[in-house]
């Protein structure tokens, strides 16, 4: 089955229970956090993921864009969150699997993300302890980057591990997706698809996540 995740900073924040009503359809509402040190930009924090998860029912898919995130996973946790993914490239390897640790104690899902630039191997240390693996389609950062299509090999590497070794493990991917590029994403093995302008930009919102999906 093909989850859809769209991405609350594409929403309406002047009536954000209004903006996140259409997309009650979708499978989780992916949030973005940014420290703007990992990433050279700010987004969000401890307050407006309280507001967000008021504002909606569906499980909250929180991506920590931030420096030595096991410093904040278990508030993430603890302020709604569903499932919390961290960047490998953003702390020690060790701490990484402190994080994902921290994650599961408090019971909620755990998983990493990988950059353009960073390997498919990159996850290989983590896979055995991820629920989620997250592939960047665009740099982190900026939403309304263009898709990067040279990315589905290491999806469809990233696959075949998960196939392998932990099949119950989902594969998500984030940054351009939208009716143009979901295929060539599903195609090469991803099962969750992280969408922002493509879903809160459409004119019919359910339809729109229906179409993600394939299912129009």
């Amino acid at each position: 089955m093909i989850k859809i995740a769209p991405s609350v900073l594409s929403a309406d924040f002047s009536n954000l229970t209004e903006s996140l009503r259409p997309a009650a359809s979708a499978d989780y509402l992916h949030v973005d956090i940014m420290d703007g040190l990992f990433v050279p930009n700010l987004s969000l924090g401890f307050p407006v993921l309280n507001g967000i998860r008021k504002a909606t029912s569906l499980p909250l898919d929180v991506h920590l864009m931030v420096e030595r995130p096991v410093r904040y996973v278990e508030r993430f946790c603890d302020g709604g969150a569903a499932i919390v993914t961290v960047h490998v490239e953003a702390d020690a390897e060790e701490n990484t699997h402190d994080a994902l640790a921290r994650i599961h104690a408090k019971g909620k899902r755990a998983g990493v993300v990988v950059k353009p630039k960073t390997p498919a191997e990159a996850v290989l240390p983590f896979l055995l302890e991820s629920d989620i693996i997250l592939v960047m389609t665009v740099e982190p950062g900026f939403g309304g980057q263009k898709f990067m299509a040279d990315m589905m090999p290491k999806v469809a590497q990233i696959r075949a591990w998960i196939d392998e070794r932990k099949p119950e493990c989902e594969l998500e991917v984030d940054g351009g997706v939208a009716p143009d590029t979901c295929r060539t994403c599903i195609e090469a093995g991803a099962n969750v698809l992280v969408a922002g302008s493509a879903v809160f930009g459409a004119e019919d919102i359910p339809g729109r996540i229906a179409a993600l999906r394939g299912e129009a």
